[in-house]
């Protein structure tokens, strides 16, 4: 695990479920839709100094689901959608490997650390929002809390330092420290 401090949390952030609603291999733009309450949860992360850092399995690419160019067109729509409510992310980072064939994917925690190397964080302050059990071990691999979101995805609650009920109630957590 790498330790830099400084005065910068992060909030890493699963895209899938997440950020956006969970349709599985997005590669459609219009298909994008930003719940209200992420963006809630964004802004009241942001207002707190938190980086909001984006990391994303992308298997769909391997397996040809759909291209780079398909999930590009997915992230500037997200952008928009985020811009629309004044958040901009700090980073994107996504695996678009088949699983097991490489060290970034989640659990792993290659994306965890490339974004330790790109921006200054205080990983003491920082943690986990996600809605899967890989998402929540990526968190427990890292050394930071793991906030998981319920959704209809069968998960492993135990794996979670939490478990929320929204997007907004796992930022008010990260905001106090309970995460």
């Amino acid at each position: 695990m790498i330790m830099q401090i400084s005065n910068r949390p992060a909030a890493f952030l699963d895209r899938d479920g997440t950020l956006v609603a969970d349709v599985p291999y997005l590669k459609n733009p219009e298909d994008v839709m930003v719940p209200a309450e992420v963006i809630e949860g964004l802004q009241l992360l942001r207002e707190a100094g938190f980086l909001l850092i984006m990391v994303s399995n992308q298997s769909g690419i391997a397996r040809g689901y759909l291209s780079d160019d398909d999930l590009a067109s997915v992230h500037v729509r997200m952008e928009q959608l985020l811009l629309e409510g004044n958040i901009e992310l700090d980073g994107f980072y996504y695996c678009p490997h088949a699983p097991d064939s490489c060290l970034c994917r989640k659990p792993a925690t290659g994306m965890l650390k490339q974004a330790c190397l790109d921006f200054s964080i205080d990983l003491s302050r920082s943690c986990m929002i996600g809605d899967s059990d890989c998402d929540m071990q990526l968190a427990k691999n890292f050394g930071i809390p793991g906030l998981l979101l319920k959704s209809e995805r069968k998960s492993n609650p135990a794996l979670a330092t939490r478990v929320c009920n929204n997007f907004l109630e796992a930022a008010r957590l990260a905001l106090i420290g309970v995460a």
